[in-house]
C-alpha cells in the first residue's frame, strides 16, 4: 500500500521530487492553514493563467475563470477558509493525502505538465461524505532557479469522459 504522505520520486530526482514537494506536500498543508503565503512563491505571477474545467468532460464548457494569479489566490483563499469552517470526523490533512495522487510528471527542457488526480474524500460526522473527485494539469516552468506554476487545466472530471 502506497504511504500517501511519502514522495513517490526518490531524491536522485530532484525535479520531479520538488514539483511533488510543490503540488502535494506543501500545496495541502497551505489549503488546510488557509495561508496562501506558504505558497505564493510556488507560481509566475506574470504569466499566469487557470482555466476551470468545471468537472465537465467538454472543453465547450470550460472558462478561463483565473485571467491571472490574484484571481485565482482570491477564489483559493474563499474554498480555504470555507473548508476551514467545516467538520469532518476523520482528520483531513491524512484524508486529502490519501486522495492525492501525483506520480506524472512529463519534463521537456525548463517546461513541465503534471497530472495531479483525486479520488476518495472526507467523512463527515453526520455520515456524509465530501467527495474529492477531479484532476488537474500543472503546466510548471524553471523560474529564477526553482520550479514554479504557470498555470493549469483543473477541476477536470476523474476520470475524464464522465461528469
Amino acid at each position: 500500500m502506497r504511504d500517501p504522505f511519502k514522495n513517490p520520486f526518490p531524491s536522485t530526482d530532484a525535479t520531479r521530487s520538488a514539483i511533488w514537494e510543490m503540488l502535494v506536500s506543501r500545496d495541502i498543508d497551505a489549503f488546510l492553514a488557509a495561508d496562501w503565503s506558504m505558497v505564493a512563491d510556488d507560481f509566475i505571477p506574470d504569466s499566469f493563467i487557470g482555466i476551470n474545467g468545471n468537472r465537465d468532460a467538454n472543453p465547450d464548457n470550460w472558462r478561463l475563470s483565473f485571467p491571472n494569479l490574484a484571481a485565482y489566490r482570491d477564489e483559493w483563499l474563499r474554498q480555504a477558509k470555507d473548508f476551514a469552517t467545516q467538520s469532518f470526523s476523520e482528520d483531513p490533512r491524512t484524508a486529502i493525502f490519501t486522495t492525492t495522487t501525483l506520480e506524472s510528471i512529463e519534463i521537456e527542457g525548463e517546461t513541465a505538465l503534471v497530472r495531479k488526480k483525486f479520488e476518495g474524500g472526507i467523512k463527515k460526522p453526520d455520515g456524509g461524505f465530501d467527495e474529492m473527485r477531479w484532476q488537474t494539469l500543472y503546466y510548471c516552468r524553471l523560474h529564477e532557479g526553482r520550479w514554479k506554476i504557470s498555470g493549469f487545466t483543473g477541476y477536470l472530471p476523474n476520470p475524464m469522459g464522465q461528469a
